[in-house]
């Protein structure tokens, strides 16, 4: 009778709360250098091993980061702890109070933002370094401290969390974020996903090494603020830590969450508290530990697609408008005397410029899918922000028990809205750097 083989897991975590005057991200166009640190940053780490096969699941507690600097995170993993970069999981919370590794608006080289802003990039350069160092710092521990673990998965169901932040309106277009009660709402473009789900691995001593924790929403409670906090995926990490104990060291993965936020637009008396969230998170967690299943101890096995989508066609006139724009306001459009805040327009026409010039070589762009399998439960990783549709559709269809969907994982591609959303329009299907593709044929 052949033998299955044994999981083994190690875990570890570094703190990455970056230094005063380190720029938040998460939005478009305004200066918000860290004035305050309300919570800490992490990053935190798991290595699976099973045989030969050993993989590296990466969380951080940030806002993004650059498909480059991604690369680099995982060239040095596997420089110096041997994992198959193919094999290694960058994956972005997408923390809104919380600097992003690397640029994201346009590509370093385009020259069309002035050097003296460097944050109008989207980015800091002061804080990748330290940031890249303390992760690598993460996974020595875990590397070097494997054990053997047992596999158990449940899941609870939530619907006071997250909310479709899209709405289709009374005149037939879409509008995201359109206010409380807005009158001239029809109703909510698309569903979203109420599943909270937890992967267990527990030691032979009882104790669990980690646990997999899975919710899907915009993490924006700190928006637009100067203060740095780890919003709901940071902090119901942590508060998982404090319930399991030592040595467990939970992460949490960010679903499908393009379309997604905590905010009920329907409710005449919503409120943004990322704590009272991760209370309500710890509560229907509870309701998961309490029916767990046993996951097969089936050989732990990753495997990686490259597919190239095709880029969205940029209209001349949309690219002629912005060439106009920038010509007759080559400086930002400064909004306020304090140059903290640049108009909209003008930081999407030199994202419009920027992906005009790709286009020139490029038609089509690469886009990583991973899928982990760990017994009979699977991990399924995305680039960029898809909406929740493309994810309920993978739950529904995977073969596994339980299916949890990473969106940003290994590089930034911006959003991925469904056909419909672009027919419809709304902020997310404005074309530039972070909404690039066509609808597929």
């Amino acid at each position: 009778m052949k033998q299955t083989k044994i999981l083994k897991a190690g875990a570890g975590k570094a703190d990455i709360t970056p230094a005063m005057g380190i720029q938040l991200a998460g939005d478009i166009g305004r200066y918000r250098p860290t004035e305050e640190i309300r919570e800490r940053l992490y990053s935190r780490v798991l290595v699976l091993e099973s045989g030969a096969t050993r993989i590296c699941l990466l969380t951080l507690d940030l806002l993004a980061i650059s498909t480059p600097w991604s690369d680099e995170v995982r060239r040095r993993i596997s420089a110096r702890f041997g994992f198959k970069p193919e094999n290694i999981v960058v994956h972005i919370e997408q923390n809104h109070a919380s600097p992003s590794i690397g640029h994201n608006f346009i590509r370093d080289e385009c020259p069309l933002m002035p050097r003296e802003y460097p944050w109008l990039r989207g980015g800091d350069e002061r804080y990748n370094e330290p940031a890249v160092a303390a992760m690598l710092a993460a996974l020595a521990p875990a590397a070097g401290h494997l054990q053997p673990v047992i596999q158990q998965a449940g899941r609870g169901v939530d619907g006071r969390l997250a909310f479709n932040r899209r709405f289709v309106m009374r005149d037939g277009s879409a509008m995201c974020h359109p206010g409380n009660c807005n009158p001239d709402v029809l109703h909510i473009e698309g569903p979203a996903d109420p599943e909270v789900g937890i992967i267990r691995l527990t030691g032979a001593d009882g104790r669990d090494v980690s646990r997999i924790l899975h919710f899907t929403s915009h993490p924006c409670h700190g928006y637009p603020g100067r203060y740095v906090i780890a919003d709901w995926p940071g902090c119901w990490a942590e508060r998982m830590q404090v319930e399991a104990g030592m040595p467990c060291i939970p992460l949490t993965l960010n679903g499908c969450c393009g379309n997604i936020h905590h905010w009920d637009h329907l409710d005449p008396h919503p409120r943004s508290d990322h704590l009272k969230m991760t209370e309500q998170l710890m509560e229907t967690s509870a309701v998961a530990l309490s029916r767990m299943s046993a996951l097969k101890n089936a050989p732990l096995a990753i495997r990686r697609k490259i597919i190239k989508l095709p880029l969205r066609k940029l209209d001349r006139a949309y690219v002629a408008a912005a060439r106009k724009l920038i010509k007759a306001h080559p400086e930002p459009m400064w909004i306020d005397k304090e140059k903290t805040r640049v108009e909209w327009d003008w930081v999407y026409a030199t994202a419009t410029l920027d992906l005009a010039d790709v286009q020139k070589t490029t038609v089509t762009w690469p886009y990583e899918i991973q899928a982990v399998r760990i017994g009979d439960a699977a991990i399924v990783t995305l680039m960029g922000e898809p909406f929740v549709e493309a994810q309920l559709e993978i739950k529904l269809k995977s073969p596994a028990k339980f299916t949890f969907v990473a969106h940003f994982c290994n590089g930034y591609v911006g959003y991925v809205p469904t056909r419909a959303a672009l027919v419809l329009g709304g902020f997310e299907t404005r074309t530039a750097n972070w909404s690039r593709f066509a609808p597929d044929e």
